[in-house]
This record gives structure tokens, sequence and C-alpha cells, in this order.
């Protein structure tokens, strides 16, 4: 957990469960595994299996200790739809969500197919904010697996961005990420990639949040487009 997160679009985290796998590109030099390492190094109990999937239980009402209105990213280190994640512990982690409900909570998945699998499920409550992550357009499906959840407000987190998308449909999505893979090992991104996504973003009246250039020193390369920041969010935030 943490209340002062170094996530540009976010304000705190939260991680009920920890540890995953790679399922596609984008998952290559994943940031958690590394810190998972490291975590592990440093004697974490929640880390104690490095980056092996793990449910904490313990984990779940840090939330409602919180009293002062927080954005929240549940699973920063994990991916809630995990298909190791039983559906009992999507809907307990739901429930406190719900509980916990002067927090807004920023959920994220590349496991869109098992997220529209499930979402009749789950009571999407208002304060709970659906994403999927994108990194090419291999993977554009998850867009429209997120558009059938019956989450309120829904997002795209396209980093790491591997390459074009081409013309997107933002139809019923209310907010988009962009930005660049960080680590030793980073992937170059194109300006123009970035570019196309913000102007599809303006001209369709999506907010635009740009993240990150990304590279091997991240904060040297900053996150400025062309000269000015990006830090819109969903309308009402």
């Amino acid at each position: 957990m943490s209340l002062g997160s170094s996530i540009e679009w976010t304000e705190a985290t939260w991680n009920p469960c920890t540890g995953c796998n790679k399922i596609s590109p984008g998952c290559l030099n994943c940031y958690a595994e590394r810190m998972s390492i490291r975590l592990q190094a440093m004697h974490q109990s929640n880390y104690k299996n490095g980056f092996k999937l793990q449910l904490h239980e313990h984990m779940l009402s840090i939330p409602k200790t919180w009293k002062q209105p927080k954005i929240v990213f549940v699973n920063s280190m994990s991916d809630l739809f995990h298909d190791d994640v039983p559906i009992e512990f999507i809907e307990k982690v739901f429930n406190i969500m719900y509980q916990a409900y002067w927090h807004k909570f920023q959920v994220l998945t590349k496991r869109s197919e098992r997220l529209r699998e499930l979402t009749t499920y789950l009571k999407w409550y208002p304060n709970i904010w659906m994403g999927v992550s994108v990194e090419s357009k291999s993977y554009l499906y998850r867009v429209d697996d997120l558009r059938a959840s019956g989450a309120r407000i829904k997002f795209l987190s396209l980093e790491p961005l591997l390459g074009p998308l081409g013309e997107l449909d933002l139809a019923g999505i209310d907010w988009v990420i962009v930005g660049g893979e960080s680590g030793p090992n980073a992937r170059k991104l194109n300006p123009e990639w970035v570019r196309d996504i913000k102007d599809q973003c303006v001209q369709k009246d999506v907010p635009f949040f740009f993240k990150q250039w990304g590279g091997p020193n991240k904060k040297r390369a900053g996150r400025l487009l062309d000269g000015a920041s990006w830090n819109q969010m969903p309308v009402g935030i």
C-alpha cells in the first residue's frame, strides 16, 4: 500500500493481490516484477515468494482506514482479473471498494476476456473505474471487452505504447492514458504515436493524460508533449 504513489495518474496504491505472469508483449519488462524482486530481497512479507501470485486477505480493509478521499490504483503489483484469482476474492475487493465509498478506485487489467466473462457477476458501484491496458493494435479487442463491462467510468492505459494504434473507437471511453516504457531495457516511444492518440482524444472530447516518455532515465526524459503537460482526468474529477 502507498499513500504517496509515484504513478502520475493516481494518488495511492492498494494491493490485495501481488504477483502475476506475462501474457503479452507489454509485459516483457514488467516494472512490478522488478519491484517485487527488490521487495523480496528487503524481506517484505507480502513478497516472500517474489512475483508469484498471492492473495492477501489482511490487506483487504486497508482503504477503509484512509479517511481522506483518494484516487486509488488497485493492484499496481498484480492483476485483479488474473485467472488464478477466485471470483469470490474479486467480489471481496469490490465489496471493500463499496464500503470505502469516499475513495475512487482504478482497476486495470490486461485480462479483458475474464473481465467480460465476470462483469455481470460484479456490482459496479459508481466509485469503481475500470480500465484495460493496450500496447499495440493486436490488443485493441481489449477495448471492446471493456465496453461490455458494467463500469460507470471506463479508461484506457495505452502503456507501454509499442506501436501506432491507428483510428481508435473511443465510444463509451471516459479517459485515455498514454506512456512509454521505463527501465534499463525500455523500448522507444515514437512521438507520432502519441500525437495521433492525443489528437483523436481532443477531437472526440475524451480526457487525455500523457504519463511519460520513459526510457532508461524517465525523469530526464520528462513528460512534456510538444512543450505542454497533459494531465486531464475523467469529467468531474
